[in-house]
């Protein structure tokens, strides 16, 4: 969709989005420029209608390493407004991809460490290779994963994240599946053919209805409820229901025959 360096971003024929980290010979390992470029992309699958969901993947054999060593390294040379700065622009990247209108699938195999976790994180649901490794492995190294850290408390929970964050243990797939950081998990050889299954699924889909269900999911959160969340609630079935990609939907339902969007793929 345009030129990158350290990324590659492309959507095919029937709006499929894929995001991909670029450096496979640094394990895809990201640092400012990367982080600046998977933000641009973000915004250009954002601001792009016919977008319907997007797919972040690493090329390679590993998803991410995370932070690249050599930027960490010039990092500790910088004074605290210049650490703040790229603080500043990993949380950008962080809240971008949990924020993005369209629905979001991480496709995990070998190693995920630290700020990966973020990524995978962020997005709405994550499938992986059974012997992929995952480890927040910040404290190693005498810091923290702090800019990832509410959204890894999300996707797993307080309680693991307390344990993986404090003891840097590395942790496999099957592992991360038991905790809700993926949703499934497959033999490394069958990775591809598994997303292949969940991109059909996903196609059945309304598109508009995809990116209404998740802005209402983003407005629900932990689903504590109040008067204003209930009239949300109302107003988006009500917004659905007349919107012409509902009507279409409701009629093909009733009328036993296939919608517009499946008639696409």
């Amino acid at each position: 969709m345009t030129d990158f360096q350290t990324i590659e971003l492309n959507k095919d024929a029937h709006g499929v989005a894929t995001l991909w980290l670029n450096r496979a010979d640094k394990n895809n390992a990201f640092d400012a420029r990367v982080i600046g470029e998977l933000n641009a992309a973000l915004a250009l699958v954002r601001d792009d209608a016919s977008a319907r969901f997007l797919i972040l993947r690493g090329r390679g054999k590993h998803f991410s390493a995370g932070a690249d060593l050599g930027w960490m390294r010039e990092s500790a040379k910088l004074d605290y407004q210049a650490n703040l700065a790229d603080a500043h622009e990993l949380g950008e990247l962080m809240q971008r991809l949990y924020q993005l209108p369209q629905p979001t699938l991480a496709v995990v195999q070998g190693a995920a460490f630290g700020g990966a976790l973020g990524l995978i994180a962020c997005c709405d649901m994550a499938i992986g290779a059974r012997d992929a490794l995952f480890c927040l492995s910040e404290v190693r190294i005498g810091l923290a994963p702090a800019v990832i850290s509410p959204y890894v408390v999300k996707a797993i929970g307080e309680r693991a994240t307390r344990r993986y964050t404090l003891t840097a243990e590395r942790f496999d797939g099957q592992r991360a599946r038991e905790l809700g950081l993926l949703a499934e998990t497959y033999a490394a050889d069958e990775l591809d053919a598994a997303l292949e299954q969940w991109v059909d699924h996903l196609l059945l889909n309304g598109p508009q209805a995809l990116k209404a269900c998740k802005k209402l999911l983003l407005e629900v959160g932990d689903g504590d409820f109040s008067a204003d969340l209930r009239q949300t609630t109302e107003q988006a079935i009500a917004r659905l229901r007349t919107s012409p990609e509902g009507q279409e939907g409701l009629s093909a339902f009733l009328e036993k025959r296939t919608p517009v969007w499946q008639e696409k793929k």
